[in-house]
């Protein structure tokens, strides 16, 4: 508050400013406990002067007072209370102006004042003004003028109370002031003011405001105060003193009879009962003020009422009713309660009161924001709507008190709005308050629906007389502009976007105008008026801006026109319009703009009937064809909700296409000839595509059907060729169902109630239906997979009898058991804390169980197939004992991991395993024998070739095609080495080196070691981690295949080694030839002349066989081959050789001789006969013949 300054006084040197001059002196150092006292002194001895000559200047102009006037302020204490204001103790000093009431005084007289100086305040009626002098430091400096360190502040008094006075303060200067520091000091920095809780502060500041305009606009209730008699009020106060109840002994007993005190009493009551009277028979017109002023009104008469009973409750009103009985003036005393009406009213106001207390229109009117404003509406309907039902408060005043509200709410609501400066606001900010406000209105509407049902409801029960139920609401006019204003802006901000520079129109000069900056003058007048005044004033001020507004966007509407022609006029086609119509789509609501394009209409229907012929087509193909129904199986969208979505979304299009040709060619196209048609076309497809048909079908079938969740959990079925399969008992349509209800549902269709409990009753039981049918599933094909794999049977027998267990168990549970269980485990948790029941438990029981048997399935049949691998790599592996053991290592390595993993059956399993290795085994054993007897037959005569090819050719057709060339190549690694015999002679004895026996021994050591390769192979084992079996000492079953050699089902096994005896028995005979020429040495030639004797006949033999036996050694060679075995001769074949041309010649000799001696004699002997036959005659040899 500016004040005038007084004119400065030189200050006496006594004042102490010296003292206070020298603490500012730079000349030398001072003390600092000497700085200290000096200042204390300074502030106690603040010269009185200084203030007097202040309150001088300042306060005649102020406070109307002449000087001579003010003397009054400076009587003998005033030093001492300047000195303890300026101390720092002091904080304020109070002017205080009273009218001085002189009895007598004439009514004409000028009235006269007093004036104090005093620390405190104390109100009375005949007080007109007080100046509030507030220091703003702790102490007074002397040297600084006190119009810098003190704050003025006017309160005023006198015939009004002070809440205007204290209103006009606050609303008018300390809250504005604040809201200035505030907006300049924070620069809209919205963050900063929350954490310094500067918008709590605001909020205060209104309630403050608004608490002051309450105590302004509060009805008087007039004070009732009942006049007692002195003598009774003597008699009370006796009563006190002695410390008795108040009776009648206590007055004056000829006080009791004297008529002229009785009648004094009955005279007061009469009065009580009028000023009483006064009070109840009070009321006031709802419909004129404020609705804070009928809430105040109805609580401010219930306090006085209650005054009133407390009055009428003492004991001096009681003893003058004790006076007036005891005088039987019963008149008086009888009807006194009813007079007054106190009782009838006090009940009236208390029920009154049960609307008008905590009625929230406080946060209405206090409200600093649009969010604040809509929630106090909802507080304050919520109120009433709900005490209405309570409170016999009658309707006919709450539809005058709802207006007022209305009128409170357009108050509020204006000036938050005007506070925000609406036309200054960027677009989105004002969007957005202005789409705010709509709501609220919005709001404001459905609460007032909600009250007019309450209120009728409330007069029917009354039985009231019926009022029309209506509300005049004060803000339809700023309900109506703030809705103008929103289109209005929202046209000029497309055209001012239209215009600016990112959309090719703004920034170019057409025609001499820019088009952004004329819009932008244009918007201009509109930022100097109120645009939320809807007075008769202010309506006029919009009108003629909107006017001149108008004119000036004309203009540039002229220039979009020209521009927007022209590019239509060079459009190619239709497309390329719709992307220009799309373009200016925002100038279309502006009529000017919207006639200027009317010429392209008919190119645009034949573009939009091109587009429906294409809907056309594409509904005609059908849903369950189309694209979308693939889609939506993967999106697992069923088939009805799937085919009205389909519908819906060409319905959709379709209204696209017509809203396109309306926005281009304005409202009213279906007027023309051709729009009329295009109309009737898009309309009766929309019939076609009404997908209530659908819907109605889909429920009739639904009805036809008897479905539901019932009946046992699974089923058996038989299949087509022949056996059986387990099954879920569950309808898939019943998933279906409950999936085609929850679209629907979302589509807005009104499922009936049973269907949609059918539904539920499917949705509760859909996870364990399809969990079961994902488990059955799963167990048919794990059980596929043991039929594919036949091996693997034994060992997954144990999980596969578990999982039949569990689908005999589960063969007796029924649906309906869930469909109950859903409900009950809802409220009621069971004692372990899961509120799933034993069905449940099945459900996840079956599901574990069969996913334990497809792991341990799919687990086995990796295994088994490695180990069959590995047994099929026995029959064509190389035959070595590295290979051989590196594959029985990896099965047993298997066999280990599912003996670890604890398969069931796995002895049983390992020895079908083990037979079927040793057939393996034996076959190439078999082979081994043959590949081994055809390499120790092999020889090198052509015989024995053909023998050999013989026996291959019946290995490769027993063995197959496939397995010749492996075949070969082990044939081919198996090489015999022969064994090489020479037959020596030593003194001369013929002998064999090494013996035969050697040769057996070796053939045979390297059929075992052949065989050895099989026969040594570690078994598989199926125990390796049973510790009780190691513990044993007798071994339980052999480790090797030794066993296969007795295992041949033929001579395979005896064929080897009668080769070796055939060939020993051969090289025996061979050597035995050999050997008989020892008898060329052995022999004497008289024995063998002897046993020859003289038979010819058995020398020509020996001569015979000598020369074929000479064949032996008689040749070239130097040894004879026997495949496998060869023997060497050369040392003995000369010394044979000459030893047998020795015997030879002497036999030949001797033969000679004897032939020789033979020869002679038979010479000798035919000599005689001849001679005896020339001695006889013929005649006696012929007659002798005859006679024989």
């Amino acid at each position: 508050m500016a004040t005038p300054e007084p004119p400065l006084t030189p200050l006496p040197p006594t004042n102490g400013t010296n003292g206070v001059n020298g603490l500012h002196s730079p000349d030398g150092p001072m003390e600092t406990a000497t700085i200290a006292s000096t200042t204390t002194t300074a502030a106690a001895a603040f010269d009185s002067a200084i203030f007097r000559d202040y309150l001088f200047a300042l306060l005649p102009p102020l406070i109307g007072a002449a000087p001579q006037d003010l003397e009054s302020l400076f009587d003998d204490d005033f030093d001492e209370r300047v000195s303890r204001f300026a101390a720092e103790g002091g904080g304020v000093m109070y002017v205080v102006k009273v009218r001085d009431e002189v009895e007598g005084e004439l009514l004409d007289a000028p009235p006269s004042f007093l004036y104090k100086l005093s620390p405190q305040l104390t109100y009375t009626p005949s007080h007109v003004m007080t100046i509030a002098l507030i220091k703003r430091t702790p102490t007074l400096d002397p040297i600084t003028p006190l119009a810098s360190q003190l704050h003025i502040l006017n309160l005023f008094g006198g015939d009004e109370t002070p809440y205007e006075s204290l209103h006009a303060v606050v609303s008018n200067g300390v809250k504005p002031w604040f809201d200035a520091f505030v907006g300049a000091r924070g620069g809209g920095k919205d963050g900063g003011d929350t954490k310094m809780g500067i918008p709590m502060t605001k909020k205060k500041f209104a309630e403050l405001e608004l608490s002051l305009l309450h105590l302004q606009q509060n009805v008087e209730i007039p004070e009732t105060h009942l006049i007692i008699h002195p003598v009774i009020q003597k008699a009370v106060e006796q009563a006190h003193a002695s410390n008795s109840r108040p009776s009648l002994s206590h007055i004056p007993p000829k006080l009791l009879t004297d008529s002229t005190f009785l009648n004094t009493l009955h005279s007061h009551v009469n009065a009580w009962i009028k000023s009483i009277q006064a009070v109840t028979k009070l009321s006031r017109d709802v419909s004129s003020g404020t609705a804070s002023q009928e809430i105040n009104f109805w609580l401010s008469l219930e306090r006085a009422l209650e005054g009133i009973e407390a009055q009428l409750r003492s004991e001096e009103v009681g003893m003058v009713m004790d006076c007036l009985r005891n005088a039987k003036r019963f008149h008086a005393t009888v009807s006194f309660i009813a007079d007054t009406g106190l009782k009838d009213a006090t009940d009236v106001v208390h029920k009154y009161n049960q609307l008008m207390k905590e009625f929230p229109l406080n946060e209405l009117l206090s409200a600093t924001d649009l969010d604040r404003i809509q929630e106090s509406l909802v507080l304050i309907f919520g109120h009433i709507n709900r005490k209405l039902k309570l409170s016999p408060y009658p309707i006919r005043r709450a539809l005058p008190l709802v207006e007022a509200i209305s009128r409170d709410f357009n108050d509020q609501l204006l000036r938050v709005l005007t506070s925000h400066r609406l036309p200054f606001q960027p677009y989105d900010t004002f969007e957005r308050l202005l789409t705010q406000t709509l709501t609220i209105f919005r709001t404001w509407e459905d609460l007032i629906k909600e009250f007019t049902n309450v209120a009728r409801e409330v007069t029917r029960k009354r039985a009231e007389k019926f009022i029309p139920i209506k509300v005049v609401a004060a803000h339809a006019k700023l309900q109506e502009r703030v809705r103008y204003l929103r289109d209005w802006r929202k046209q000029h901000e497309q055209l001012a976007v239209m215009t600016g520079p990112t959309k090719g129109l703004g920034g170019m000069e057409v025609g001499g105008m820019d088009m952004e900056e004329e819009v932008k003058e244009a918007y201009e007048v509109m930022k100097r008026i109120d645009v939320l005044d809807v007075s008769v004033e202010g309506t006029e001020i919009w009108v003629a801006a909107e006017n001149a507004y108008n004119e000036r966007v004309a203009r540039v509407e002229n220039q979009i026109i020209a521009r927007l022609r022209d590019r239509l006029g060079t459009a190619r086609n239709a497309n390329e319009m719709f992307r220009v119509f799309s373009k200016f789509n925002a100038l279309f609501v502006r009529p000017k703009i919207r006639g200027a394009i009317q010429e392209y209409q008919t190119q645009l229907i034949d573009s939009v009937k091109e587009d429906i012929k294409r809907l056309h087509d594409k509904f005609k193909t059908q849903y369950r064809f189309s694209e979308a129904y693939h889609m939506s199986q993967m999106r697992d969208l069923p088939p009805i909700a799937g085919a009205i979505i389909w519908a819906r979304q060409i319905e959709r299009q379709l209204l696209t296409y017509m809203k396109r040709v309306e926005d281009v060619l304005g409202k009213g196209w279906e007027l023309y000839a051709e729009g009329q048609k295009l109309q009737s076309e898009s309309a009766a497809f929309r019939k076609k595509l009404d997908t209530r048909p659908v819907y109605d079908a889909w429920l009739h079938d639904i009805n036809r059907r008897d479905m539901g969740v019932n009946g046992r959990l699974f089923e058996i079925i038989r299949l087509r060729g022949g056996g059986f399969q387990l099954a879920v008992n569950f309808d898939p349509q019943i998933i279906t169902l409950f999936k085609e209800v929850r679209n629907l549902l979302w589509l807005n269709f009104q499922v009936p109630h049973a269907i949609t409990n059918m539904a539920k009753d499917a949705k509760r039981v859909y996870p364990h239906a399809v969990s079961l049918m994902e488990t059955v599933r799963t167990y048919g094909q794990t059980l596929d997979l043991v039929e594919n794999n036949k091996g693997i049977e034994w060992l997954v027998a144990e999980y596969r009898n578990e999982a039949q267990r569990m689908v005999s168990r589960g063969m007796n549970i029924r649906w309906d058991y869930f469909v109950n269980q859903y409900d009950t485990a809802r409220y009621v948790s069971t004692a372990d804390g899961r509120g799933d029941n034993r069905h449940i438990q099945f459900v996840r029981e079956f599901a574990s169980v069969v996913s334990v048997l497809q792991d341990k399935t799919n687990n086995v049949i990796d295994l088994y197939k490695d180990i069959s691998r590995a047994v099929e790599d026995l029959a064509t592996c190389p035959y070595t004992s590295e290979a051989f053991s590196e594959l029985l290592g990896k099965i047993q390595a298997a066999i280990d991991r599912l003996n670890l993993e604890g398969y069931a059956n796995l002895d049983h399993w390992v020895a079908e395993l083990d037979k079927q290795i040793e057939g393996i085994l034996l076959h190439r054993l078999s082979h081994i024998i043959q590949v081994w007897c055809t390499e120790f037959d092999r020889a090198d005569d052509g015989d024995s070739r053909r023998d050999t090819v013989a026996l291959r050719d019946i290995t490769n057709k027993r063995r197959g095609d496939k397995r010749l060339k492996d075949e070969k190549a082990l044939e081919g690694s198996m090489t015999l080495k022969p064994i090489v015999h020479e037959i020596r002679i030593q003194n001369q004895v013929i002998f064999l080196d090494p013996p035969i026996e050697h040769a057996r021994h070796t053939w045979v050591r390297q059929l075992h070691d052949w065989l050895g390769i099989v026969c040594r192979l570690r078994r598989i084992q199926s125990s390796r981690y049973e510790i009780g079996l190691q513990m044993q000492g007798v071994a339980v079953a052999e480790t090797s295949y030794t066993s296969l050699l007795t295992r041949f089902p033929d001579n395979t096994l005896e064929r080897p080694f009668s080769l070796i005896e055939n060939k020993v028995q051969q090289l025996k005979d061979y050597v035995g030839k050999w050997l008989q020429f020892q008898s060329l040495w052995d022999l004497e030639a008289e024995y063998v002349f002897n046993r020859l004797g003289d038979s010819l006949a058995h020398w020509q033999q020996l001569l015979t066989e000598i020369k074929k036996a000479r064949s032996t050694f008689d040749t070239s060679e130097t040894q004879k081959s026997f495949g496998v075995c060869v023997i060497d001769y050369e040392q003995v074949q000369s010394r044979v050789n000459a030893k047998y041309d020795s015997w030879q010649r002497d036999i030949m000799n001797r033969f000679g001789q004897k032939l020789g001696n033979a020869m002679k004699e038979m010479h000798a002997a035919i000599l005689k006969a001849r001679n005896d036959l020339e001695h006889h005659s013929i005649e006696g040899l012929v007659g002798s013949s005859r006679r024989y």
